[in-house]
């Protein structure tokens, strides 16, 4: 069994970003550095565009809301309910 080559490649991405930007493909960046194959280099790119589109579109739960802002909600409701059976028990009888 051999042993794993690790590098820290998130350490060269502004300079793999350089090399994408001059028209390198994935394969020459990856023996320019030596590193195993091009799916490193791919990964890294991946993973940097999803963080990218995940800062722009951040998706999750609402914030919750606050005692008053339930309560402001609970009376208008209150407010509608009462003005709808109001104009129901007004249109009933005609």
């Amino acid at each position: 069994m051999t042993k794993r080559n690790y590098t820290h490649v998130k350490e060269l991405l502004p300079a793999i970003l350089k090399m994408v930007e001059q028209g390198k493909t994935q394969r020459e960046i990856a023996e320019h550095y030596g590193l195993k194959d091009k799916l490193v280099v791919k990964r890294l790119l991946e993973r940097e565009r999803r963080k990218e589109r995940n800062q722009r579109t951040s998706r999750g739960r609402k914030p919750a809301k606050t005692l008053q802002e339930y309560k402001y909600e609970n009376k208008r409701l209150k407010m509608e309910v009462e003005l709808l059976r109001d104009f129901l028990s007004r249109t009933e009888g005609m």
